[in-house]
């Protein structure tokens, strides 16, 4: 019997630390789609490859590139999602993102909802960040909405989706189809309300990406490489009648239900590293939602 007790604790710590059922799973209805049927290349086509099925692409950087491609039509809503692995090792420095925008409709006072892979030195995980701003660009004006996450998995080890689910009430994001953040719209000026494209990308954020930007990319590393797959694209485009529905977000059709949020704070307790909303150092007249 005196055997068993440390087998016993053993499954109880590993129970404990098991990734918990969302109950729903968005992802399920939204069938993929071929890269070409829904995306193009934005930049670096010289590194960027279609798997002959077109169903993945990978993107890398090197010293002369990243790459990046973008929806060919814009959405006001949807579920966008990308199954995505990658790169172990050194990855200080190279940002890895999905994400939504429409900086090429609104240079200057754009709107963007981002899933980010942060790379670190080897040996420490990644950071997943996502981050919300609204009507604002690189010209000091930015407002960002980060929360930053380790991960419960390796995501160098295979395949992991990622989506970001968004309708005109609250953004989800989504980790294996668990919620892992809910960006409810509060305060109309911190919404994000007109119709953006999807991106994916990787580059050179060796300004700011590992430790406000301690560890810079190191190019005796290089390539740096992202695979993306299971591309989900499903929603309103920018164009499509009054009539058109967003993807729902739970199965009582919006909000998250009790077994979501349970998932979703299982995450956040155990794997939140970063709340701009808990940062004392913002100033928050910027952020009244918080």
């Amino acid at each position: 019997m005196a055997c068993l007790i440390p087998l016993l604790v053993f499954l109880v710590l590993r129970t404990a630390d098991a990734q918990p059922s969302p109950g729903y799973h968005p992802s399920s209805s939204v069938s993929p789609i071929r890269f070409y049927e829904g995306y193009s290349n934005l930049w670096g086509p010289q590194h960027q490859t279609i798997s002959p099925d077109q169903y993945s692409t990978t993107i890398w950087l090197d010293t002369s590139s990243g790459s990046g491609f973008k929806s060919k039509n814009s959405y006001r809503n949807g579920y966008f999602g990308a199954s995505i692995k990658l790169q172990s090792g050194y990855t200080a420095g190279v940002n890895t993102a999905f994400y939504l925008s429409n900086n090429q409709a609104y240079p200057g006072f754009h709107d963007e909802v981002d899933i980010e892979f942060l790379g670190n030195i080897e040996g420490r995980p990644y950071i997943l960040q996502t981050n919300v701003y609204v009507r604002g660009s690189g010209d000091g004006r930015i407002i960002g909405r980060e929360m930053r996450f380790h991960l419960w998995f390796d995501p160098t080890a295979s395949f992991h989706h990622y989506a970001i689910l968004w309708d005109s009430d609250e953004i989800i994001f989504l980790v294996d189809d668990v919620p892992i953040r809910r960006y409810a719209r509060k305060v109309e000026a911190t919404f994000p309300d007109r119709p953006m494209w999807v991106y994916g990308s990787i580059w050179d954020a060796s300004s700011w990406a590992t430790d406000n930007g301690k560890y810079k990319a190191d190019y005796r590393y290089q390539p740096f490489v992202a695979k993306y797959t299971d591309f989900k694209l499903g929603g309103c485009t920018g164009s499509a009648p009054p009539s058109c529905r967003p993807v729902p977000s739970s199965p009582s059709g919006h909000g998250l239900s009790p077994q979501q949020y349970a998932a979703m704070r299982w995450v956040q307790n155990n794997y939140m590293v970063y709340y701009y909303c808990e940062d004392s150092s913002r100033d928050r007249s910027l952020t009244p939602e918080c």
